[in-house]
């Protein structure tokens, strides 16, 4: 069998198996197993294909076949440039996240780095403890500080570090097998996170900048109804969001107003039908300039809102 046959032979078992996009699967799951590129394919496409890398290719097509997610055979998926390693513990970073990330960067960028803030207040201090203490403007130094609740792997939060790099970075979730992989993460993609296992905002101290989150928001209700390859390989856990899907919404929209500085913002990734519910919890915690942003599909994907400033009250925004 040669190598071209091969993967002819493993697109027919993948599409019977109702995998779409079945010969790209099977060219990349080819490239895994024989540890080449395309170009070794091209090259060799019809020379005989050594047994061992046989044996081995059809294994991982034949689990392929039975759902389990093309990610968590090959160990990695990749998210804004980044390799992240995944498993049965995390979700599989997914390219529509990539604008939440895409969205948190132009805030920073251009909301919170054209102002000049005075030295952090105590409350920043104890969650880094590393703070520069001298009056410096954060534009100089970008030392923002970012809260990503529901961190899972760790790509949301360690993206965004991989773009401030004098950052402080706090990554919170309630699995610790989850956090474990985000660890690893951090460390293969040399960036330094502060990650704590965590029920939201309960074991956060300190105030924000900025409070991201991509939280569980599929209904009960239509998990079953989920392609085999998330409902039954991805953790429930990261995926349920209740009822109505809300539920995590209701809360970190409640609880985020103490650890988010005035003038702070608060953004989120939602389902594509979410956007208007989304921004009229925020609207009714009082938050300012919410915007829905929709994807290249013309979905609303993420919901941006900001905590205003308290009347007679300055605090580290308030040159914005």
């Amino acid at each position: 069998m040669t190598y071209r046959d091969a993967k002819g032979k493993a697109a027919a078992r993948l599409r019977a198996a109702g995998i779409e996009n079945e010969a790209a699967e099977s060219a990349f799951l080819l490239e895994y197993a024989c540890g080449a590129d395309l170009n070794f394919y091209l090259l060799h496409q019809a020379e005989e294909m050594p047994q061992e890398k046989k044996s081995h290719f059809f294994q991982i097509v034949e689990k392929r076949c039975k759902r389990i997610p093309l990610q968590h055979l090959t160990g990695v998926q990749e998210f804004m440039g980044l390799p992240f390693f995944v498993n049965e513990h995390v979700l599989i970073p997914r390219q529509d996240t990539e604008l939440l990330v895409e969205e948190a960067v132009r805030v920073l960028r251009e909301e919170l780095d054209d102002s000049i803030f005075s030295s952090p207040n105590p409350d920043i201090s104890s969650v880094s403890g590393n703070y520069v203490q001298e009056e410096y403007p954060i534009s100089k130094l970008q030392d923002f500080h970012i809260l990503d609740l529901c961190t899972g792997s760790g790509c949301i939060a360690i993206s965004l570090k991989s773009f401030f790099r004098h950052a402080f970075v706090c990554g919170t979730d309630i699995s610790a097998e989850a956090l474990e992989i985000a660890n690893i993460n951090a460390v293969a993609n040399h960036t330094g996170i502060t990650f704590i296992e965590s029920d939201l905002f309960s074991k956060v101290s300190g105030k924000f900048h900025m409070i991201v989150s991509n939280p569980p928001y599929i209904p009960s209700a239509e998990i079953p109804a989920l392609m085999p390859e998330v409902r039954d390989h991805e953790p429930h856990l990261a995926l349920d969001g209740d009822r109505d899907g809300l539920a995590f919404y209701r809360r970190i929209t409640a609880e985020c107003p103490d650890y988010l500085l005035p003038g702070g913002y608060l953004l989120f990734e939602i389902g594509y039908d979410q956007g208007e519910a989304v921004a009229a919890l925020m609207r009714e915690k009082g938050f300012e300039d919410i915007e829905v942003i929709q994807d290249l599909a013309g979905l609303d994907r993420v919901v941006r809102g900001k905590l205003p400033y308290n009347e007679g009250i300055k605090g580290p925004h308030s040159q914005i």
